[in-house]
């Protein structure tokens, strides 16, 4: 049985326009050719689009309820915001197992050992130019 396949819209290069028709989202470039990818076979995982493109309200909104994000990037390609559906609380998720860390401390031994690792790799280098060295037993001991 195969995994279902999951795509990544890019929409990078000028004059794209991205639709909704009869149950399907619809990328068309500048030149006319069309891709329909219907919403319900879950196909597509992640939009990105770029500026210089166009994009259909009835998409997003259709994108957003099928609980696929998308980015929206500068014509270089760097993200500046983000559409997700209202639904989506993976974040709050996230910020309550964080929280919970912090209360049992199992947090704080996570990010001491993460300080303490990048602490020696710094003493690595210092070593090996022969400068001074920090103390990595004394900066992991403070509470």
């Amino acid at each position: 049985m195969g995994g279902a396949k999951v795509v990544n819209l890019v929409l990078d290069t000028y004059g794209n326009f991205l639709g909704m028709e009869k149950g399907c989202i619809i990328l068309r470039d500048r030149n006319g050719n069309t891709q329909k990818y219907p919403l319900f076979e879950s196909e597509i995982g992640e939009v990105v689009l770029n500026s210089g493109n166009l994009v259909s309200t009835g998409a997003l909104t259709a994108l957003a309820a099928w609980g696929v994000d998308v980015v929206i990037a500068t014509r270089n390609g760097r993200p500046v915001a983000m559409l997700k559906n209202l639904d989506d609380d993976a974040y709050v998720k996230t910020r309550i197992c964080q929280y919970e860390a912090l209360k049992n401390n199992r947090g704080v031994y996570i990010a001491k050992q993460i300080i303490s690792a990048k602490i020696l790799g710094q003493n690595h280098v210092l070593r090996k130019y022969g400068l001074r060295q920090l103390d990595v037993m004394k900066i992991t001991k403070k509470e």
